[in-house]
């Protein structure tokens, strides 16, 4: 497809704090001891997207991508990596690097996206309704554990997070309303043109924008010019444009329109409650038909966009990276539920262990889990639903419950860990204790520590 894709990195995220650090950006993160940017990437190569703009925060941190795309994607994918200053915001990224942005259609993917949505049918969609730009929306994920004991976080119960308020119109295909963050909690507000003329709206809590867009290169490079404030693609691009969504000298019934401000009330009800306005002729195909035609029938003069959606089946995986419950979560699911994402082959007893590691005597581990090349664990060692790296040493009597250990970690007699994440090269001596814990890179925890929801990291 002649899409030009943009991948946007990030550089080291404070909400991954300690799991990333300028030794270990965001895209290099182990998912299933794989880099969070090869689900991204390997994604991209089965939709038959192979030129692509990879864009990182901090020079560094590009440096370090850089050098790991050439060596695992390097007859596979065209790849530009470009450094951008930090902090710039995702609308700032693109705003960074528009002077090699030239194809008519411009797909924007999140790096920290683990998904298996075809994104073929995103790009079709957006071409389909010929729109300025088109969101994929997917069911908000379940975060938690799916049995006992936590993992990473100390809710133990299965909820949805809080996530969007995204008003659709009545076939599902235009996004009218999308609502984030602190304006979750107002009172929702709605124009009064494009109220009348889409009828009806239904507003979902359920949906979360996964950060996939497909725009149109023109109009996103003019928003950006225009509007030199604007620093997040979901934020800031979006909700303009579905505000600026109907624009015309003329509303349905001829009154003349005001000019957009994105602050008209119009509505304003709990946002748990479903706005109705049904008009006679709200039957129609779409209300973009009926807006373009006028009331009379006839093709009218009035400007308009599209703001579309493509929303991925049920059945498909997923979610965003985003925080340390996401990490654990997403890490427990490819290898589990999402087993097909891993990219790895599972043993009969439906679990991944390399054939260079060594096990200990009546050391068992079970399905669900996985083990890094040249590990080592010793005797009478348990390992329920966990991810163990490269280059691991595990001494007797160690339990691993529902936690992530990177590579190279020294694991002493007699520890147990559950619901942790512990990175490269931690030590834990013998007989300490962790539930609930983040270790970042390098730590020793010393023996017989006891440690609950607790960040251990170097200062």
């Amino acid at each position: 497809m002649d899409f030009q894709v943009v991948v946007l990195a990030g550089g080291v995220s404070i909400k991954l704090l300690p799991l990333v650090s300028k030794d270990l950006p965001n895209a290099l993160l182990p998912v299933a001891n794989r880099p969070l940017l090869s689900y991204t990437l390997d994604l991209l190569e089965l939709s038959n997207l192979k030129d692509l703009i990879v864009v990182v925060e901090g020079r560094d941190a590009a440096l370090q991508v850089r050098s790991w795309i050439s060596g695992a994607y390097a007859d596979r994918l065209q790849v530009e990596v470009a450094a951008v200053p930090e902090d710039v915001g995702t609308a700032g990224a693109i705003r960074a690097i528009s002077h090699h942005l030239t194809a008519k259609d411009i797909l924007v993917v999140s790096g920290d996206l683990v998904s298996d949505v075809p994104l073929g049918a995103v790009a079709a969609t957006h071409r389909r309704h010929d729109a300025v730009v088109t969101a994929m929306l997917c069911s908000a994920p379940v975060s938690g554990p799916s049995e006992s004991g936590s993992s990473g976080g100390k809710d133990k119960t299965k909820k949805s997070g809080r996530y969007d308020l995204i008003g659709l119109d009545p076939t599902k295909q235009f996004l009218i309303h999308i609502a984030t963050g602190t304006e979750v909690g107002k009172d929702l507000r709605i124009q009064k043109s494009i109220l009348r003329a889409v009828g009806q709206i239904e507003i979902r809590a359920d949906l979360m924008d996964a950060h996939l867009y497909a725009f149109k290169r023109s109009v996103l490079q003019e928003v950006l010019d225009q509007k030199a404030m604007f620093q997040s693609l979901k934020h800031d691009v979006l909700p303009y444009l579905v505000r600026c969504q109907l624009k015309s000298e003329f509303l349905l019934n001829g009154i003349p329109q005001a000019e957009d401000n994105g602050n008209e009330k119009v509505i304003s009800q709990s946002n748990q409650q479903m706005i109705s306005q049904i008009l006679a002729n709200a039957s129609e195909p779409t209300f973009h038909l009926r807006y373009a035609l006028g009331l009379n029938g006839c093709p009218s003069v009035r400007r308009t966009h599209k703001c579309c959606v493509y929303i991925a089946g049920s059945s498909k995986y997923c979610t965003r990276l985003n925080s340390i419950q996401a990490y654990s979560d997403i890490n427990r699911d490819v290898i589990g539920e999402a087993s097909h994402l891993s990219g790895y082959s599972f043993s009969a007893h439906n679990n991944i262990i390399d054939p260079s590691a060594d096990l200990g005597a009546k050391t068992t581990v079970g399905p669900h889990c996985m083990l890094g090349e040249g590990s080592q664990m010793g005797d009478k060692c348990s390992v329920k639903r966990s991810v163990i790296g490269r280059h691991c040493r595990i001494g007797a009597n160690v339990k691993v419950v529902n936690s992530i250990i990177m590579n190279h970690v020294t694991i002493g007699d007699s520890c147990s860990i559950q619901g942790s994440v512990i990175c490269s090269n931690v030590q834990l001596q013998e007989r300490a204790v962790l539930k609930d814990c983040q270790v970042g890179a390098g730590f020793v925890v010393t023996a017989g520590s006891e440690c609950k929801g607790e960040v251990l990291a170097k200062k």
